[in-house]
C-alpha cells in the first residue's frame, strides 16, 4: 500500500487534498466523508459582520470563473460557537482562513481565533490593506514581513501564509511571509481580472473586477509554486486551477507538498474524493510508495539559468 500522507510544519496530513477557502463549507458533509480529506478549510473569516460586495458576485469566463464574493462574514464570535464544534466531530485537521483591514486587526482576529479545535490558521495576507492604499499585503515584502511577524506574536498555532498572484516580486514576497513566521505558503489567490457583458456594456460584476480562478489561473499559480519551492524552507500549498489528478500531480511535482481544490468543487462536489483515490492508483501504478517521492521532483536542472533570468526581468 502506498503512503499518500504529507508533512506541513508540524501537521501530518493523511494525504495532500483540501479545500479551498472559500470552496468549502459544512454543507459538503451531506455529500461525502469529511474525514477522506488531509484538512479542512473554511471560509475566511473576519473580526466583525460583514455583508460581502454587491451583486452579480460570480460569472463565467472561457472555461473559468471570476468572483468577487467580498468575503461575507457572520464575526468570529458565531464561527468559533457554532462552526468549530461542527469541525471537531471530523478527524481531519481543522483549518481557519481568516482576513483583516490591517495588520493590528489581522493579529487581534488570529489571537481571538487561536482556541482548542483549531489546528492551524491560514492568513489571507492577499486581501486589500487600507494602510497601504488597498493594495495587498502579500504585493509587496515589506508589508508582509510587517503583518507576518504581528501574526506570529499573536498566536502559537501554525500559519499558512496565503500569497496574492497580483505581484512581481513572487519570491521576495515568499521570503518575507517566511522570515516572518509562516509555517507554509498557500500559492496562490485569486488574479485580479474583469469581463464586459458586450450587449450592455456593463461590467458582468457588481463590483467591477474580481479574481479569476479555475483552469485559466493554473499555469500562473503552477510557476507561482514552483518559484515559492525554491526560494523557501518551509512547505508550499499549491492552489489554482486544480481539476484533475495530472494538475495535482503537476504541482507535487514542480515543488508543492499539498494542494487545494476550489472551482473544480462547484462542478463535482466529489472530486476531492475522487482525487485522492486516483492519487493512490498513480503511485501504485508507477511503483512509487510514497507521495513525498514525488514532491519537487522536476526535472528541472538545465533550464534552471533561464528560470532566474526570467523572474529577473522587468
Amino acid at each position: 500500500m502506498v503512503d499518500l500522507s504529507v508533512q506541513i510544519g508540524d501537521l501530518c496530513l493523511k494525504n495532500p487534498i483540501m479545500p479551498a477557502s472559500g470552496t468549502f463549507s459544512e454543507d459538503l458533509a451531506t455529500v461525502f466523508d469529511l474525514n477522506q480529506l488531509g484538512a479542512l478549510v473554511t471560509k475566511t473569516i473576519t473580526r466583525g459582520i460583514r455583508q460581502g460586495n454587491p451583486t452579480p458576485r460570480v460569472c463565467e469566463v472561457s472555461g473559468s470563473m471570476l468572483n468577487s464574493i467580498g468575503i461575507p462574514s457572520k464575526g468570529v464570535g458565531p464561527f468559533i460557537a457554532d462552526m468549530v464544534p461542527f469541525y471537531q466531530a471530523y478527524n481531519s485537521p481543522l483549518v481557519v482562513s481568516i482576513s483583516g483591514n490591517t495588520a493590528d486587526e489581522f493579529a487581534r482576529l488570529c489571537e481571538e481565533i487561536s482556541v482548542p479545535g483549531v489546528a492551524a490558521i491560514e492568513v489571507n495576507i492577499s486581501c486589500p490593506n487600507i494602510e497601504e492604499d488597498g493594495k495587498a499585503f502579500a504585493m509587496r515584502p515589506a508589508s508582509t514581513l510587517d503583518v507576518m511577524r504581528k501574526l506570529r506574536a499573536a498566536t502559537d498555532l501554525p500559519l499558512w501564509a496565503k500569497l496574492t498572484p497580483n505581484t512581481g516580486e513572487t519570491s521576495d514576497v515568499a521570503r518575507a511571509a517566511e522570515e516572518g513566521g509562516a509555517d507554509a505558503l498557500v500559492v496562490s489567490n485569486t488574479m485580479l481580472s474583469m469581463s464586459i457583458d458586450v450587449k450592455s456594456r456593463k461590467p458582468r460584476l457588481g463590483n467591477l473586477m474580481g479574481g479569476l480562478s479555475g483552469p485559466s489561473l493554473k499555469p500562473i499559480s503552477l510557476r507561482m509554486a514552483y518559484q515559492c519551492a525554491k526560494a523557501v524552507d518551509i512547505p508550499v500549498i499549491g492552489c489554482g486551477g486544480i481539476s484533475t489528478i495530472d494538475d495535482v500531480l503537476e504541482y507535487l511535482i514542480a515543488g508543492a507538498s499539498a494542494v487545494q481544490v476550489g472551482t473544480a468543487t462547484f462542478i463535482h462536489p466529489t472530486v476531492m474524493v475522487q482525487m485522492i483515490g486516483a492519487l493512490e492508483a498513480y503511485l501504485t501504478e508507477h511503483n512509487i510508495p510514497s507521495v513525498r517521492d514525488l514532491i519537487g521532483s522536476v526535472r528541472d536542472e538545465e533550464a534552471a539559468d533561464t528560470v532566474v533570468f526570467m523572474e529577473a526581468a522587468p
